[in-house]
């Protein structure tokens, strides 16, 4: 493989020599997988120090949950939750730190914060600022595919061809970024898993990451505690999402993944580092 690279802030890097583990930090009260753990802001600093020890590359900051049926929340509300922790964070770390937001006010204040990249589940089409903001702003840019929104993604979601269409809304995006002034070289795509896909999409997506790959952009891909995992283990326990998460994050670096979002950082640092030492 030659050279992947991923501009964020005044760093390149190349992922094809190595992959990245996103730290995913909620600052909610209702997100799917942590119920609240780190909604206090004091709680959300420990946890996205802790996952930099821990050897997250990039601490993924959220303020609103997107979690099937959620409910939006205010800019107000969302800038209240997580600007305080990114700025604090910012300068207690030196790793990447993203905001996964939706809005453009919020994102302009998460990058004034210390933020560099901003991670995007309507891919710049929800807010039509959010692609020029990061045009002007220089920051790396994570553009996800989610049919619906998260109120109503999960109610029958229908593909005629779930891997054709989700690339060829990666490409859409691609080229509606750069029309935007994005520089190509901070793109990075998502395909969304569990985002408007039933069991079968979120499968079949996985398997097929590479066939997902648009003018050799890295991909984000996050897996991390979904329900889709339950249903292959047939339990409803958290739990039970842990040790599917930890496989498929090497599975899926093999399978073409640059980025893995993950919740539990130490265990999928240790199977990201021990897929890449045997993979070619």
């Amino acid at each position: 493989m030659g050279a992947r690279i991923w501009k964020i802030g005044d760093k390149s890097v190349d992922l094809s020599k190595s992959g990245m583990i996103m730290g995913v930090l909620n600052v909610t009260p209702d997100s799917f997988s942590d119920g609240g753990e780190f909604f206090a802001t004091d709680a959300a600093i420990a946890g996205g120090i802790k996952m930099a020890l821990e050897g997250a590359d990039i601490i993924d900051v959220g303020g609103e949950s997107t979690r099937p049926g959620a409910e939006p929340v205010s800019v107000k509300e969302e800038l209240q939750r997580v600007v305080p922790v990114i700025e604090k964070l910012r300068a207690k770390i030196n790793i990447s730190i993203s905001i996964d937001t939706s809005k453009s006010e919020v994102a302009t204040a998460a990058l004034d914060a210390g933020a560099q990249i901003v991670n995007n589940v309507t891919a710049g089409r929800g807010d039509e600022k959010m692609l020029s903001l990061a045009a002007r702003r220089k920051a790396a840019i994570v553009l996800m595919h989610m049919q619906g929104e998260p109120l109503t993604m999960q109610k029958n979601p229908h593909y005629e061809d779930v891997v054709t269409e989700v690339a060829v809304f990666f490409r859409q995006q691609y080229g509606r970024a750069l029309e935007c002034g994005v520089d190509p070289m901070t793109i990075a795509f998502d395909p969304g898993i569990g985002f408007g896909k039933t069991l079968e999409h979120n499968l079949t997506l996985l398997k097929n990451l590479e066939r997902l790959r648009v003018h050799d952009r890295p991909l984000v891909v996050g897996v991390s505690r979904k329900s889709f995992l339950g249903k292959l283990m047939n339990s409803s326990e958290m739990s039970a999402r842990e040790a599917p998460t930890i496989a498929l994050t090497g599975i899926l670096r093999a399978r073409g993944a640059d980025i893995l979002r993950v919740h539990d950082v130490k265990a999928n640092v240790a199977a990201l580092r021990a897929a890449e030492a045997v993979l070619p």
